[in-house]
This record gives C-alpha cells, structure tokens and sequence, in this order.
C-alpha cells in the first residue's frame, strides 16, 4: 500500500525525481494532477509529466506536492 509524503525540500524533490514516485499536486484544496513524475523542479516551478506528450508546469508556492512511496 502506497504511503503519501510531502515533498518540501529540494532534497525531496531530487529524491522523487531520482526515484521517479509519482506524484500528486494539489492547488487550493484540490488536485490538479496525479501520477505523473517530476522532471524538473527549481526554486519557482516543478515539471510533472504524465505521458508522453503530456507536461503539467506547477507553481511551487501555490501547490502542494505529495509523493506515492511504495
């Protein structure tokens, strides 16, 4: 059963980049995006891509960002 953590950090968001957990994103209260994985990240913006045509760019300090460790 998968467990949910937050990603905080930019340690976190290297470890789920490195790992390639999937991820969820939540923007005020509400999710915007699930199962992708981080491709990039920096002090503003994180990169989640869910297919392989399909890339989410996600305002760091307006979203919450939670992995799916296994």
């Amino acid at each position: 059963m998968p467990k949910n953590r937050k990603l905080l950090t930019d340690r976190d968001f290297q470890e789920a980049l490195d790992r390639e957990y999937p991820v969820k994103v939540f923007k005020d209260d509400h999710i915007v995006d699930s199962g992708g994985v981080i491709i990039r990240f920096d002090d503003s913006l994180v990169v989640v891509q869910s297919g392989v045509s399909q890339i989410a760019y996600h305002e760091r300090r307006q979203c919450e960002f939670f992995e799916a460790v296994r």
